[in-house]
C-alpha cells in the first residue's frame, strides 16, 4: 500500500562526501531536501547517511521539524526581500499572475513547496544549492504581513489591501470633442 504524503518533497541536493581516518576515507550522502504543503508552510533539512534513502528520509523528517509559515497572496509575496546565508545571497521580487517563478532550481524548489507561484529572483554570490535554499528561506522569512505593517503605521488593514475592481474615474469619463 502507497502512502501519499500531503507535502510537497523536493531534493536539493545529493552529493558524496568523505572523511579522512587513520584507515583511510569513510563515504558517506549528503541529501539535502526541501518539505512545504503548498500553502505557505516551508522547511529545508539535510542529513547523511551510508545509503540513499536513508539520507533522503532523514532530510524529509528534519525538513518537516523545521517548518516556517509564510505569507502568500495571490499567489506571489506582499513585498520585495532579500536573503541572505553565508556567501550566498538572494533578491525576491513579487511578480504579476502568469510570470511564474524565475529562479534557480534550488530557489524554486523552496517557492514550489511555499507555495509561490509568481516571482522573480536573483541569486548573487556563492551558488552553493544549500546555501542558496537556505538564504530563500531567510529572505522569506524576512517577509512582513499586512496586518504588522498596518499596526506599525497605525493605520487599519484595508488601508494597504488593493483594490481589484477599482475603477478609475479618468478613464471612464467621456471626454467631449
Amino acid at each position: 500500500m502507497l502512502e501519499t504524503s500531503p507535502f510537497i518533497e523536493k531534493l536539493i541536493e545529493l552529493k558524496r562526501v568523505s572523511k579522512v581516518v587513520k584507515g583511510g576515507k569513510r563515504l558517506k550522502l549528503y541529501a539535502c531536501v526541501v518539505v512545504g504543503d503548498g500553502t505557505g508552510s516551508v522547511g529545508i533539512g539535510h542529513a547523511k547517511s551510508s545509503e540513499v534513502a536513508p539520507a533522503i528520509r532523514k532530510a524529509t523528517e528534519s525538513a518537516k521539524k523545521n517548518m516556517i509559515k509564510v505569507d502568500v497572496t495571490e499567489g506571489t509575496i506582499l513585498h520585495a526581500a532579500t536573503g541572505k546565508y553565508c556567501a550566498s545571497h538572494v533578491m525576491l521580487k513579487p511578480a504579476l499572475t502568469g510570470t511564474g517563478i524565475i529562479a534557480s532550481s534550488a530557489v524554486r524548489a523552496v517557492c514550489d513547496a511555499a507555495g509561490i507561484k509568481n516571482i522573480l529572483t536573483k541569486s548573487l554570490g556563492s551558488h552553493n544549492p544549500t546555501n542558496l535554499a537556505r538564504a530563500t528561506v531567510n529572505g522569506l522569512k524576512s517577509i512582513r504581513s499586512v496586518a504588522e505593517v498596518a499596526e506599525m503605521r497605525n493605520k487599519p488593514v484595508e488601508y494597504f489591501v488593493r483594490k481589484k475592481h477599482e475603477k478609475v474615474e479618468n478613464n471612464t469619463e467621456e471626454k467631449p470633442d
